[in-house]
């Protein structure tokens, strides 16, 4: 779980750096340019993390399944070289997935004035701004976008009716109590992550307005990756303790000031 969750972490601060510096700078500057080769390569490496994302989704989902429902079998299951295998194919199959769609966009012919109408790179701005319209390319991405997001989810969701069933089965309440507990931060960064990116990229882009296409793309490009790490560090009991022993500070100090 924990090279796991070292692997998600370093993801997540990959993923926040593709596109989050770029967006700061166009804000201070008044030229807000980006060149052909740079919207590209931020287009490429954001949407491969994203899709690296959900492979390490479903993966965690596949770990908490074996842990609950084979206990017995899980160590002999998830070996350390085993995790470390997974990840690596997470890695190399999240770059791979998006070459095409990339290379399709890429070669469609751009008009001037170049201006995008988002604050990073991605397919629909883009494609609006080619000479000529491309429905094949753009059904060819909706394509890709939907066939990942549905088949990582449904292995989730799978993945957690196999969990429920046999936490269900748990005779104590304390027993299925810390099964759902350990459950439950990968199910609200599932939640996020997916709720956020369904909405944009499954359906076709121009039925999306620009608008709504922005604060969803801003909400899962930085605020889902911010709201992680927090969501997985409320499981660990020491920083419940020490969230316990600020919060008491902090009340001391009000009550000490009024005395004052």
């Amino acid at each position: 779980m924990y090279i796991l969750l070292a692997n998600f972490s370093f993801l997540e601060i990959c993923f926040i750096t593709s596109t989050t510096p770029n967006m700061l700078a166009n804000f201070v500057s008044a030229t807000n340019a980006i060149s052909f080769s740079g919207c590209f390569l931020q287009f490429y490496f954001f949407f491969s993390m994203g899709t690296t994302e959900t492979f390490f989704l479903s993966v965690m989902a596949l770990d908490r399944y074996l842990a609950i429902c084979r206990p017995l079998h899980y160590p002999s299951i998830i070996t350390v070289r085993r995790c470390i295998r997974m990840g690596a194919c997470c890695w190399a199959c999240g770059f791979l997935y998006f070459l095409l769609p990339v290379y399709l966009i890429s070669q469609l012919p751009f008009c001037c004035p170049n201006k995008i109408d988002h604050f990073l790179c991605d397919p629909g701005p883009l494609m609006k701004l080619s000479c000529v319209p491309s429905p094949a390319t753009e059904v060819i991405c909706a394509m890709f976008n939907s066939v990942l997001m549905f088949s990582t989810f449904l292995f989730i969701i799978s993945s957690y009716a196999l969990v429920i069933r046999a936490v269900l089965r748990v005779p104590s309440a304390e027993g299925r109590h810390k099964a759902f507990s350990t459950c439950g931060s990968h199910l609200a960064v599932v939640s996020l992550f997916y709720g956020s990116v369904m909405i944009v990229y499954v359906s076709p882009t121009t039925g999306n307005p620009a608008g709504i296409q922005k604060i969803v793309t801003l909400f899962y490009s930085v605020l889902t990756p911010l709201f992680n790490p927090l969501i997985y560090s409320l499981r660990n009991k020491e920083m419940k303790e020490a969230l316990r022993k600020l919060f008491r500070g902090v009340r001391f100090n009000q009550r000490h000031g009024r005395n004052v």
